[in-house]
């Protein structure tokens, strides 16, 4: 048995990280390749891997893998995130939870089954996402922080929700007949116990990466291995309190490790997410070729509806009940409500049901379960998974990006200002140490030459809407335009030039060249000549902005600036109006148009305020 598995595990893995990098070429999420190499090799394609290729070891396998994946999300999942929609969130993790349980137990008992305690059984595993699915869409995919803090919680969170809440209704419903007091009770004490688990062994965790004084040159891989450690022990030892508290307990260690300040962080997420890349590989492949055809079809009719119902129902009222924070546009809860694939969690745990119910001689119960849990699987990976970027895309919920070239200080400058102004911005450049040092001040950094076709298309030159080319060389700021203007049809390209000698050769090109040298004159003059407003405008990003915006809004359109300043805060001021080749300072009765540019200067928040009434998003 092992000399035969061994090979096949090797090749899974070959196979699993070969498939990574070819979705990252062509921006397509890995699982759905890994879901389908799966089935290709399963019993239902060529048939080298069965039921009993792993034995008994497969649900050990799994269950480490898992553990890891889950623990490297909840690493991720820091405090900053979650505060960018924080209400969202916790209705998305508790309404949003409780709604899909019950809409889909709903769905399961009127298309399959009489069986309300194999519909609520369902129903508790379908409750999950997971990073298994969520962190390759993010991966080939840019959306906004709030939208995707939203995706990486509700995968984490609801995760450990759906694998207590199966494994309780299945020993209180489904085998048991202790009643819905059982379940609650249940469910409440084994999540307590894995949370609690989980926090504790981080706690350890940290105290000895603090305490342990490792020599340097091992310091990072000290880390690694002790943080790695965490999320063994957390699982197995809360697996050995009570069955399925190890998910709870490996995401609670890696939400606590990851929001507290520990050292190596960097290496500890490259670590983590290197080892999620080879589990994925693995547990995908390994269980997509469990998938049993014969079930699925057997679900017939039935089937399809509870898919229809728990996709195009219940996700998309789970999203509108709970994304509901004005950051979110219309099109972003389109896009959440259609998005939503179910991951290893609910077919890892079924298939373990399956095997119990089996062994009891509840083969129709089993083959229901699987079928059900299988087919929204297959159907949301497929569609979902591996449309993400089309359904993306089609929603517009892309922000285009920022690409800063050169990132010394003028490009880390303009970083953070462009970052707190809430742009998508990334920074490129060659040097290795000045990209670890902007990605551990928080900063998505990339090293690569600017100069280089293959990379700018590699860092999103396609979907970027302005690129600043901000080295100290000019030749090299030249070459960066020319690529960014004629090759990828860069709309805006912004180029630092330091001999002023050489602004025509910019100007040909139309990219806007902005001379060092006069740049400087110009904020020693309004130094000079506009202290005031010089102080004021040093300070934009911090309390003040200073915006420009095409007015969308048909309700402002035509309006005077005196009616629409009665409809924006009294915290800001419609400073310059920009219409066609035309540049003014309005007054009072000026009447704004449709494709009006307006400049509007004030507080932060009233200036993002006043945005969003006279240009609002789909």
């Amino acid at each position: 048995m092992v000399s035969g598995t061994l090979p096949i595990i090797a090749a899974i893995l070959g196979i699993g990280i070969a498939l990574q990098i070819v979705s990252s070429r062509l921006r397509v999420p890995s699982v759905l390749f890994l879901i389908l190499v799966g089935v290709l090799i399963g019993p239902e394609g060529l048939g080298y891997i069965d039921v009993d290729t792993f034995g008994q070891g497969l649900a050990t396998v799994v269950g480490l893998s898992v553990a890891i994946i889950v623990f490297d999300g909840g690493f991720g999942l820091r405090r900053e995130r979650l505060a960018e929609a924080p209400n969202s969130i916790l209705r998305v993790v508790t309404v949003g939870a409780a709604v899909m349980f019950f809409g889909t137990a709903l769905a399961v008992r009127f298309f399959i089954t009489d069986d309300w305690g194999l519909a609520l059984l369902i129903g508790a595993l379908l409750i999950a996402t997971g990073p298994t699915v969520i962190t390759p869409i993010l991966q080939v995919i840019d959306v906004r922080e709030h939208v995707a803090s939203t995706l990486e919680a509700e995968g984490i969170i609801n995760d450990v929700t759906a694998a207590i809440l199966a494994i309780v209704v299945f020993e209180t419903l489904v085998v048991g007949s202790d009643g819905t007091g059982a379940v609650v009770t249940g469910f409440l004490s084994r999540l307590v116990a894995g949370v609690g688990v989980g926090m504790v062994v981080a706690t350890v965790v940290y105290v000895v990466l603090v305490r342990l004084d490792a020599p340097g040159s091992n310091a990072e891989r000290t880390v690694r291995l002790v943080t790695l450690g965490g999320a063994f022990v957390s699982y197995g030892l809360a697996e050995s309190v009570a069955p399925e508290t190890g998910v709870a307990a490996a995401a609670a260690a890696g939400v606590t490790l990851g929001n507290v300040d520990l050292p190596h962080r960097e290496e500890v997420e490259k670590f983590g997410r290197d080892l999620t890349l080879v589990a994925l590989s693995f547990v995908f492949i390994s269980l997509a070729a469990l998938i049993d055809f014969d079930a699925l079809v057997g679900l017939g009719v039935g089937g399809i509806g509870v898919v229809i119902v728990v996709t195009l129902v219940v996700r998309p009222l789970v999203m509108f009940l709970s994304a509901r924070e004005p950051v979110f546009t219309r099109n972003e809860r389109y896009f959440l409500s259609l998005v939503g694939p179910r991951g290893i969690i609910p077919a890892s745990i079924a298939t373990l049901f399956a095997i119990d119910l089996q062994r009891t001689g509840a083969t129709a119960e089993a083959q229901t379960l699987v079928g059900a849990v299988f087919l929204v699987i297959f159907v949301t990976v497929i569609l979902q998974a591996g449309l993400a970027r089309q359904i993306a895309e089609f929603f517009d919920v892309q922000p285009m990006q920022t690409m800063i070239i050169g990132g010394g200080r003028v490009g880390r400058t303009l970083a953070t200002r462009l970052e707190k102004r809430g742009e998508n911005v990334v920074v490129l450049d060659r040097d290795s140490e000045t990209v670890e040092e902007l990605r551990s001040d928080g900063f998505r950094a990339e090293l690569g030459d600017g100069t280089d076709t293959r990379t700018l298309e590699k860092h999103g030159a396609e979907r970027t809407k302005l690129v600043v080319a901000g080295t100290a060389v000019d030749d090299t700021n030249l070459l960066i335009s020319q690529l960014a203007k004629n090759k990828f049809g860069v709309e805006t390209v912004i180029a630092r030039v330091n001999d002023p000698d050489n602004v025509a050769a910019f100007d040909a090109l139309d990219v806007r060249a902005i001379d060092v040298s006069s740049a400087m004159a110009w904020s020693l003059d309004n130094e000079i000549e506009r202290p005031t407003l010089a102080h004021w405008m040093n300070q934009l990003g911090d309390r003040h902005d200073a915006q420009e915006v095409e007015i969308t809004s048909e309700t402002f359109a035509g309006k005077t600036v005196q009616q629409l300043g009665s409809k924006i805060p009294q915290g800001v001021l419609i400073a310059v109006v920009g219409r066609a080749d035309e540049t003014f300072v309005p007054h009072g009765d000026t009447v704004l148009e449709a494709g009006d540019r307006i400049t509007i200067l004030g507080d932060e928040d009233d200036v993002e305020t006043a945005i969003r009434r006279v240009h609002p998003h789909d």
